[in-house]
């Protein structure tokens, strides 16, 4: 018998600092969808699609884009494409990520930036409107033309 109450109370208690643990644990945030597609129009750099990938940690999120919208002519070393994806907030406001950081892209490959970096609050619904991009001191401004696709992401 005592050693039953002895295993029961030792039970007790690893599920007591379990659900300490638990209760203390930050929350888990995530952001969907994770990848959205959509349309860009570059005027006189191109037009093609671009793919967003965004994460979140707290009130700090990142997206990364790649796009076949703004090819390079020449080799482009690694973080030296400046950019800013502006995003529509909640049907209304705009909100603006920007970053300095790319891959190295050789000649005639797809530009891919990021992680851009921005501020987000938790039911923040975003979705892409525009894309300026520098590279060696030449900027490619791009209008979305279609919609973010599966649909805005949402914080």
């Amino acid at each position: 018998m005592r050693h039953s109450k002895l295993g029961t109370g030792a039970l007790v208690g690893v599920g007591v600092a379990l659900a300490g643990t638990l209760a203390m644990a930050p929350s888990s945030v995530a952001v969907t969808p994770d990848t959205a597609t959509l349309s860009f129009d570059c005027g006189s750099y191109g037009s093609g699609t671009a793919t967003l990938t965004a994460t979140q940690s707290g009130t700090q999120a990142t997206i990364d884009l790649s796009t076949s919208a703004i090819t390079s002519p020449i080799n482009i070393g690694a973080n030296s494409v400046s950019s800013t994806l502006t995003l529509t907030k909640n049907d209304s406001d705009t909100t603006v990520f920007s970053g300095s950081s790319n891959p190295a892209i050789p000649a005639g490959g797809a530009v891919s930036t990021g992680p851009l970096t921005g501020t987000v609050a938790t039911g923040d619904k975003l979705s892409a409107s525009s894309l300026q991009v520098v590279v060696l001191g030449i900027t490619a401004t791009c209008k979305a033309t279609s919609p973010q696709s599966p649909g805005p992401f949402v914080f």
